[in-house]
């Protein structure tokens, strides 16, 4: 968690050199390497001790959804939300840090994961849980900050007034 307390806004790069971005649907998530881009940004939002959530460019939230990539594939689609009342914990994610890197866990355990090869897969964000070694450094994501925290900022998140004091 100590690499968001004094990020207001990151990109997330994945070991393939990828940018996570939120595509201009508004609703899907990919890979691109244009890491300039105002779609590779993503506003932290603290939501307690261990959890955090992104917000995209469209004002719409990272969210690990329940829906299957395609289908008989393990892992399950990564899409962009409006922040409701009604979501159970799928926009919250915990950032395992890893020595320079991290992993994001969703709150039912699988890992925010970029996807390669050929298409359908190409350049397509899941999450799921892998079991195989190589699988997990695929999880593994370098964090960027673009803008950092002043040292005193309120924000409004699910309806709560946090207040971060950058202790110096």
């Amino acid at each position: 968690m100590d690499l968001f307390k004094k990020a207001k806004t990151i990109r997330l790069r994945s070991v393939k050199d990828k940018y996570m971005i939120g595509d201009d649907d508004e609703q899907s998530v990919s890979l691109d390497r244009d890491g300039s881009t105002e779609k590779a940004e993503w506003e932290v939002f603290p939501t307690g001790e261990n959890y955090i959530r992104f917000k995209s460019c469209h004002g719409k939230y990272l969210m690990a959804s329940n829906t299957p990539f395609l289908q008989g594939v393990k892992g399950k689609k990564i899409i962009q939300t409006e922040l409701k009342p009604d979501l159970d914990g799928s926009v919250n994610w915990e950032p395992l840090r890893d020595g320079f890197q991290v992993r994001l866990k969703t709150h039912t355990g699988g890992f925010l994961r970029p996807l390669g090869g050929l298409p359908p897969w190409r350049n397509n964000v899941t999450h799921d849980n892998p079991h195989r070694t190589k699988a997990k450094e695929k999880v593994l994501w370098d964090i960027e900050i673009v803008e950092h925290l002043p040292s005193y900022r309120k924000t409004n998140s699910d309806s709560q007034l946090y207040c971060m004091i950058d202790p110096k």
